[in-house]
């Protein structure tokens, strides 16, 4: 491969939501040239990646396939446990292998991305991008808050619920007071029990993700070629290890393939997509505290403090119920519809009445019905840190689980009001519905509580902020439209730089962040028209 040939206009580096939404946009005028770098392979054809009933459990049965191989530093507040430190190396990244569950952040949670960010995050502009974005198969009593015609198509599933998720939801609205709702992606109705979740898959089941939305048959060839034109190119097997610069202006990148060391060259920006690995090439690429670049030996570009420090995660914890074997968890013509009801719930002190802070999913087997915890909006904050200049070297992520005591109390008052009256309502639907773990001794005894929740807690895959969007005197790593601080022509797209943690699970707004960048690239390289009137569609 020659190297000094290797020049685009843009080099993307990831293939996730964020990576593959802006290399297909900005690919579409058929004159501007793109470089996408993906480490993984193009799975998108393997059964496990294509088969939904696979997403629930693809992590621990197909581990070396698919992901990326790391565990983090272990938590002082969960007994020392470590967690792994993995997302997606394949052609899609996380939205390849996640539980394709699609949970657009709350009109609340934009409210506060606006305040921080201005205009171009505000909850009318989000909905409007997420219409666009959506190719919608399901029911909804409000359909303007939904696409049918954009590229990711999402199921609404299953179509005829199962009585166990009847039971559970109703349930649910009997313990908590709210009504069971038809669709929590409407800004109308984001609070309520459900029995239908919205799921990344096309209509037949199989899954969706940003690879086979935007990079299918009619965006290039499965070896990762532009098709009609486009002027794109996806190098699989391909590890970004820094960006390259001249003084502060990033013109290309310096990548790992087959073995080689190849640098690649942008004329106008290098954009990067990379989640959870994205903290970690700003700081091999001299972005970051001043002391960790200097002690690692790499040559500061330029000195943030804020690189690597605003790590946040949802908890997860969970609940266990017998079953009715009468009861279907799921429909037996849709094994595809992978959950069994679920509920999106304000934090049960009290506080907040009117947001979420609570997500419950329903998991059930012939035997058992697991409810999921997620608690959605905690204080916690961890970090992520280089340990020196090797790009192979897994990073020390400490995602601080529990560090601050809030958050241990918000999940214990979720399993004292919540699980506790939901076991009670469930019960009495049916009794061969009983609370098995925890017992209600259990839940009722604040140390035994606090016990059960630090050996039941499970990592979550929902890692954000750690590249914060914000002014730089705010926390910031990127401004409002991805640039980053301090340095030219880079950008970082994908959930590391959500500001504000968001209400339920991060691929949506991943996919929405990497659209209004692509279309702020596509509209706005000449600057001509203010930010204002961008993406006015």
């Amino acid at each position: 491969m020659e190297i000094t040939k290797l020049t685009f206009d843009y080099i993307v580096i990831g293939t996730g939501p964020g990576g593959a939404v802006i290399a297909k946009i900005l690919s579409d005028d058929k004159k501007t040239s793109v470089l996408v770098l993906e480490a993984g392979e193009n799975n998108d054809k393997d059964e496990p990646i294509m088969d939904s009933t696979f997403a629930p459990e693809l992590e621990e049965r197909f581990f070396p396939n698919y992901f990326w191989q790391g565990e983090g530093v272990p938590q002082s507040e969960l007994d020392d446990r470590a967690f792994e430190w993995t997302t997606g190396r394949l052609s899609g990244g996380g939205s390849s292998i996640n539980g394709e569950q699609y949970v657009r952040p709350t009109s609340a949670v934009f409210k506060e991305w606006e305040k921080l960010l201005g205009p171009i995050w505000s909850p009318r502009r989000a909905i409007s991008r997420f219409k666009q974005l959506e190719k919608y198969n399901g029911e909804t009593n409000n359909a303007g808050v939904h696409g049918f015609h954009g590229r990711i198509d999402i199921r609404q599933a299953p179509s005829t619920p199962t009585s166990m998720a009847t039971k559970l939801t109703t349930a649910i609205a009997q313990a908590t007071g709210f009504p069971e709702i038809n669709d929590y992606n409407d800004p109308k109705s984001p609070l309520g029990p459900f029995t239908r979740w919205q799921l990344y898959q096309k209509p037949n089941g199989r899954r969706e993700s940003s690879s086979t939305a935007f990079f299918s048959s009619d965006i290039m060839t499965s070896a990762g070629r532009g098709v009609r034109g486009r002027k794109l190119r996806v190098l699989f097997n391909s590890t970004a290890l820094k960006i390259l610069f001249s003084a502060k202006r990033a013109i290309g990148v310096e990548f790992l393939k087959e073995g080689k060391r190849i640098k690649a060259y942008a004329r106008q920006k290098v954009i990067i997509s990379s989640g959870i690995n994205s903290t970690q090439l700003l700081m091999l690429s001299g972005i970051g505290p001043t002391k960790l670049l200097k002690s690692s030996g790499i040559p500061v570009i330029f000195s943030n403090p804020n690189v690597g420090i605003n790590l946040k995660n949802h908890t997860l914890n969970s609940a266990i119920f017998t079953t009715n074997r009468n009861d279907n968890a799921l429909p037996h013509n849709d094994p595809n519809a992978l959950y069994t009801g679920g509920a999106f719930l304000p934090d049960p002190s009290g506080l907040d009445p009117t947001r979420r802070a609570v997500q419950l999913i329903g998991i059930g087997s012939d035997t058992l019905l697991t409810i999921a915890i997620l608690f959605l909006r905690p204080k916690s904050r961890g970090t992520i840190k280089i340990q020196n200049n090797d790009p192979l070297k897994i990073v020390l992520a400490d995602e601080g689980f529990l560090a601050n005591p809030s958050d241990m109390d918000s999940v214990k008052n979720i399993y004292k009001i919540y699980i506790q009256n939901i076991a009670s309502e469930l019960a009495r639907i049916d009794s061969s519905y009983q609370l098995v773990s925890p017992t209600l001794d259990i839940i009722n005894d604040d140390q035994k509580l606090e016990e059960f929740i630090i050996q039941n807690f499970e990592h979550n895959h929902h890692q954000q902020g750690s590249l914060r969007m914000a002014p730089l005197n705010k926390g910031g790593v990127v401004d409002r439209t991805g640039k980053v601080h301090g340095v030219n022509n880079l950008i970082v797209a994908d959930a590391s730089i959500i500001p504000y943690t968001v209400d339920g699970n991060t691929s949506a707004a991943a996919f929405l962040i990497g659209y209004t960048i692509a279309k702020q690239l596509r509209n706005g390289q000449s600057r001509r028209r203010p930010i204002k009137e961008l993406d006015e569609e």
